[in-house]
C-alpha cells in the first residue's frame, strides 16, 4: 500500500458518525496541508481503505452501532495498515489506553476547538512520520538479513569448494604414495595425507552442519577419530580409538588446530605405542576445566616414550605439536609416572565462546 513520503498532500480517513463535526474537521485540516475524506461508519471506512489511498486515519470512538474499538482490530489485521489516532471523550483515559493495547499509534481528546483540531494535526503527522520510520526500519534490517542469508551461503560454498580441494589434494598424495618404494618417503606421505583430512574435516563440518565460524567439537573429533582409526588400522596395528568428549563449540582456527594435534598423537600412537601385531587402547578425552579451559589427553597403555629422546622420523610431527599447541594458546606436556603414553594440553576457551 502506497504511503505518504514526507512531501506532498497526506491524504486522512476520519471516521465519525457525527457528519458535521466531519465537515469541520476537514476544513481546518485542509487548512494544515492535509487532504481529509470522511466516513460514518465501518462500511464505508473500510471501503476507502481498500482503495489504497489513505495515509493516516483518525477513528472515533462513539460509532452507530459500535465503538472504534470494534473497528481497530479489522483496521490493524490490514496487511500495512495506516497509522490510527483515536478519537475520545474528555475523561476517557481507560478507553484510550484499552485502544493503545489494541494497535493505535496515539489518541487525542475530541472538541469542537480550534486546539482540538491543531493537536490532532500534530498527532497525525507523529504517526505518519513513526510509520515511516518503522518501515524504513524495516526494510533495512530486510536489507541486512538478506546480505546476512547471502554471505552464510557464499561461506558455505567455500566451505565445499576447500573441503573438496583438500580432498582431492589428499588423493593426489595418496596416489603419489602407492609410487613410492622407500619406507621414511611413504610413512611421510601417508602422515601428510592424514593432515590434510584432519583440516579437510574441519571444512566438511562447516558446510555439513551449516554452521559459521564456530564448530561443534564432539562431532568433528567423532568423525576425525573415525577416519583416523579407518585409515590406521591393520594388522600390524589392530588398535582401537575410544573416545570422551565434552560438547562444546570452538572457532575454526582453533578447531583446526586442534584436529591436527590429535591428529599427529593418535598417529604416533598407532605406529609407536605398542609391538607389531598386539591390540591396543588409545584415548582421547577432552573436557572443560573451571569454565575457563579446555584440557586435552590422548593416552595409551603401550611401551611409552621418553621425551627427551630425539623424535623419530623427521622430528616434523614434534614442530607441528608445539606449533598448533601455541596457535590455540596452550602447550603440550607428556605426564610422567604413566603406564604408556600420556600427552596432554590445556588451552583456554576464546573469550567469545564463553560469552
Amino acid at each position: 500500500m502506497e504511503r505518504y513520503a514526507g512531501n506532498g498532500e497526506m491524504r486522512i480517513l476520519y471516521i465519525d458518525d457525527d457528519e458535521a463535526l466531519g465537515v469541520l474537521l476537514r476544513k481546518n485540516l485542509t487548512r494544515q496541508g492535509f487532504h481529509v475524506v470522511t466516513a460514518l461508519d465501518r462500511q464505508a471506512g473500510m471501503a476507502v481503505l481498500e482503495s489504497g489511498n489513505v495515509d493516516a486515519i483518525a477513528l472515533d470512538h462513539y460509532l452507530l452501532g459500535e465503538t472504534g474499538l470494534d473497528i481497530l482490530p479489522a483496521i490493524i489485521a490490514i496487511p500495512d495498515h495506516p497509522p490510527v489516532v483515536y478519537v475520545t471523550g474528555a475523561g476517557e483515559a481507560s478507553i484510550a489506553v484499552e485502544a493503545l493495547k489494541r494497535g493505535a499509534d496515539d489518541y487525542v481528546t475530541k472538541s469542537v476547538s480550534a486546539e482540538f483540531f491543531d493537536v490532532l494535526g500534530t498527532a497525525l503527522r507523529q504517526a505518519l512520520e513513526r510509520a515511516r520510520f518503522r518501515r524504513e526500519t524495516t526494510a533495512a534490517q530486510e536489507a541486512v538479513h538478506q546480505e546476512r542469508d547471502r554471505a552464510r551461503l557464499l561461506l558455505r560454498e567455500v566451505n565445499h569448494r576447500v573441503a573438496n580441494s583438500l580432498s582431492l589434494a589428499a588423493s593426489l598424495v595418496r596416489m603419489q604414495a602407492s609410487l613410492v618404494t622407500d619406507p621414511e618417503a611413504l610413512a611421510a606421505l601417508q602422515e601428510t595425507q592424514v593432515r590434510i583430512h584432519a583440516i579437510g574435516n574441519v571444512h566438511r563440518h562447516l558446510y555439513a552442519k551449516n554452521q559459521v565460524g564456530v564448530i561443534d567439537i564432539d562431532d568433528y573429533l567423532k568423525s576425525l577419530l573415525d577416519e583416523l582409526q579407518s585409515s590406521m588400522r591393520d594388522d600390524a596395528r589392530p588398535h582401537t580409538v575410544a573416545l570422551s568428549v565434552e560438547a562444546t563449540q570452538l572457532p575454526t582456527d582453533k578447531v583446526v588446530a586442534l584436529g591436527l594435534v590429535v591428529s599427529e598423537l593418535v598417529t604416533n600412537a598407532f605406529k609407536y605405542a605398542y609391538p607389531s601385531g598386539h591390540t591396543g587402547e588409545i584415548r582421547v578425552r577432552l573436557s572443560r576445566r573451571d569454565g575457563r579451559m579446555i584440557e586435552l589427553l590422548v593416552e595409551d597403555d603401550g611401551i611409552g616414550i621418553d621425551p627427551q629422546q630425539p623424535a623419530k622420523g623427521t622430528g616434523l610431527g614434534t614442530k607441528i605439536l608445539n606449533s598448533m599447541a601455541t596457535t590455540v594458546g596452550g602447550t603440550l606436556v607428556y605426564d610422567k609416572d604413566v603406564a604408556g603414553t600420556r600427552a596432554r594440553l590445556i588451552f583456554p576457551i576464546p573469550d567469545e565462546i564463553q560469552a
